[in-house]
């Protein structure tokens, strides 16, 4: 593949090398990412030397109002960055959900309202695309459960570059609509996402194109560590004690800890202990199935759940999602279909804020633990959501009620007034039951 001719900032991030999570071999920094001698998974590696000698608090706080602010800590060296205003997300001081819960210092970081496809998503994929035309790539792809196949789309067609995407036939219609309106190809793949994945694998090795998650992977996954940065920053420089966050292949759990530690690496935050707990669906939880057997092996599973963002039977993080959950004193705990849609609700009610089904499991799975006293009522608590709830409205229609039809009229009203008040009284009766 063609290298593209950029101009390389006195900036850019102090990239090394890729290296071997398992064996530690290296490679040069290109398009692959599975180790020659161990197939185990490459990772982006540092000068952390050469970060902390360049790298402060206010340099980071000079930068844009994106992801790119923490510009040196991302796998980048063009000036030629793409920046749709991905990142920044509110980190919001939960009040009414903390209250029903029993915590006292909860804060959701909200991914829902992220740009451009409301979802975390947006972050691996501005990081992904700006690697992908550094190293001459002039189509890219994915296979994806929605999400990324949104993001993807969106941020190709900002780019200029070409786009194909690859989705299980069976996906959300908001979703297929969220990738279809910016003009890719989309491929609906009967099957699910592990197969999706595994054809993917073989269209990149057959036609070259530049996959976010298979070839340009070790490069994609390092956008996730700006949720970590992110919630150092807007706690006042302050690592949380305790953060909740879904799991799918794993990667997003394991980056946010590799922000951490890197802030911590390079002098910007003090150095501190943070429980790392993470959020699956029953119908696909082979993660908290090996948390819960205390096996350190992932068994795969065939995925049947609502939670269809986060429903990857094998998950190709999972040993060291697992590997940090114990090691953090963390949890990995899933929840029901039923749950979830009442995560999902709960979430709104109390908060103002509609997250996907994911978002429904990670709330459900931080309602679990502090019922089975697994988070102290003192901790500062991050829960992350990770989606928006309008790409997923399917998973709680019928279970939110139907509006009151009333003629226009004020005794119409007041009758259909009283009506809803007397439902509300019944509701309430039940809760305290």
């Amino acid at each position: 593949m063609p290298q593209a001719t950029q101009t390389k900032s006195s900036t850019a991030a102090a990239l090394k090398e890729l290296k071997c999570r398992e064996c530690g071999a290296t490679y040069e920094l290109k398009a692959t990412h599975v180790c020659e001698y161990c197939f185990g998974p490459l990772e982006v590696a540092y000068d952390y030397e050469a970060l902390r000698r360049t790298v402060t608090r206010e340099t980071i706080q000079a930068g844009p109002n994106s992801i790119w602010r923490y510009r040196p800590f991302l796998p980048v060296t063009t000036d030629n960055l793409i920046d749709v205003g991905t990142g920044m997300t509110p980190l919001v001081k939960s009040h009414r959900l903390a209250r029903r819960l029993g915590l006292n210092q909860l804060f959701i970081k909200n991914d829902a309202v992220n740009m451009p496809t409301l979802s975390f998503k947006d972050r691996v994929v501005s990081v992904a695309l700006t690697r992908a035309r550094e190293l001459g790539f002039s189509t890219v792809s994915c296979a994806s459960t929605g999400n990324l196949a949104n993001s993807t789309a969106a941020i190709a067609a900002h780019a200029g570059l070409d786009c194909c995407v690859f989705i299980p036939s069976d996906l959300e219609s908001g979703k297929v609509i969220g990738t279809l309106v910016y003009g890719p190809t989309l491929m609906a793949v009967k099957g699910n996402y592990d197969q999706v994945n595994r054809l993917c694998s073989e269209v990149a090795n057959t036609h070259g194109w530049g996959f976010v998650n298979i070839n340009l992977r070790p490069y994609y996954s390092e956008g996730s560590k700006t949720l970590g940065y992110e919630v150092v920053e807007q706690l006042g420089w302050q690592l949380p004690d305790h953060i909740v966050a879904p799991l799918a292949s794993g990667s997003l759990f394991t980056k946010i800890y590799k922000g951490f530690q890197e802030f911590v690496k390079v002098g910007l935050v003090d150095e501190k202990a943070v429980r790392f707990s993470g959020a699956q669906a029953e119908g696909c939880s082979p993660i908290a199935q090996a948390f819960r057997d205390g096996r350190d092996f992932i068994s795969p599973v065939k995925p049947s759940t609502i939670a269809k963002s986060i429903a990857i039977g094998n998950p190709a993080d999972g040993v060291y999602a697992l590997d940090i959950a114990r090691k953090t004193n963390g949890n990995i705990e899933s929840v029901t279909d039923a749950e979830i849609v009442e995560g999902m609700k709960l979430l709104a009610e109390t908060e103002g804020i509609f997250t996907e089904t994911a978002g429904g499991t990670t709330v459900a799975v931080l309602k679990k633990l502090v019922e089975a006293g697994k988070i102290d009522p003192d901790e500062t608590t991050v829960v992350y959501i990770t989606g928006n709830g309008l790409k997923t409205q399917e998973a709680i229609q019928g279970y939110i009620g139907e509006p009151l039809t009333i003629e226009p009229s004020l005794d119409s009203f007041e009758r259909a007034l009283e009506r809803a008040q007397t439902l509300d009284r019944l509701e309430w009766q039940q809760v305290l039951v």
